[in-house]
């Protein structure tokens, strides 16, 4: 809370509205003579009986809060006529989206690059077969069939994927293809 001296000099508010300040000025500890263009903004906007008229019905406690939020809009009226301090939140909020979308972005193109880093780096197992190496899809469907995989990605039984695979080849994200003979469900 700033306090301002009354044997020296009056508070920006009394000075601005010329008169004399009193030792009692309910404007005096919020509106110190170092700051005049504050109590200036917030009489433009809202006017200073409006503000006695507050600053009075409030306890003594939440007057320097009330003060500071009306010099803030105060503020953002004179820079922004129409839209004052909502403008200026609307500014920001659309920031954090293009933000929120670069960082989803960002993620996307990290897993995927940590998923070809995997798949690059695993070698094959000694004594391999060709079709043992090859991805669920290129394998003959007699081979899936046997080892219950219809071509989809192994998924335990009751557990559903939190997201949908970088790599799963079906877009509806639906492992069960209806082929045959094998449940992955």
């Amino acid at each position: 809370m700033a306090s301002s001296s009354s044997y020296n000099s009056p508070c920006a508010a009394c000075k601005f509205l010329r008169r004399k300040c009193m030792p009692g000025c309910i404007f005096a500890p919020y509106f110190p003579p170092e700051e005049p263009q504050k109590f200036a903004n917030v009489h433009k906007i809202f006017g200073a009986s409006n503000v006695t008229k507050l600053l009075n019905e409030l306890l003594p406690h939440q007057r320097e809060d009330a003060v500071n939020s009306l010099a803030y809009e105060a503020e953002a009226r004179v820079r922004d006529p129409v839209y004052g301090c909502v403008g200026a939140i609307s500014f920001l909020q659309r920031h954090v989206q293009r933000l929120q979308k670069e960082l989803d972005a960002a993620n996307s193109d990290l897993i995927r690059y940590a998923c070809s880093e995997i798949s690059t780096a695993l070698p094959a197992p000694p004594g391999a077969s060709s079709i043992q190496s090859m991805a669920p899809r290129q394998r003959p469907i007699e081979y899936n069939r046997r080892m219950g995989n219809e071509g989809g990605n192994y998924h335990a039984p009751g557990m559903p994927f939190p997201y949908t695979l970088p790599w799963n080849d079906n877009p509806s994200g639906d492992n069960n293809e209806g082929e045959g003979g094998g449940s992955n469900m």
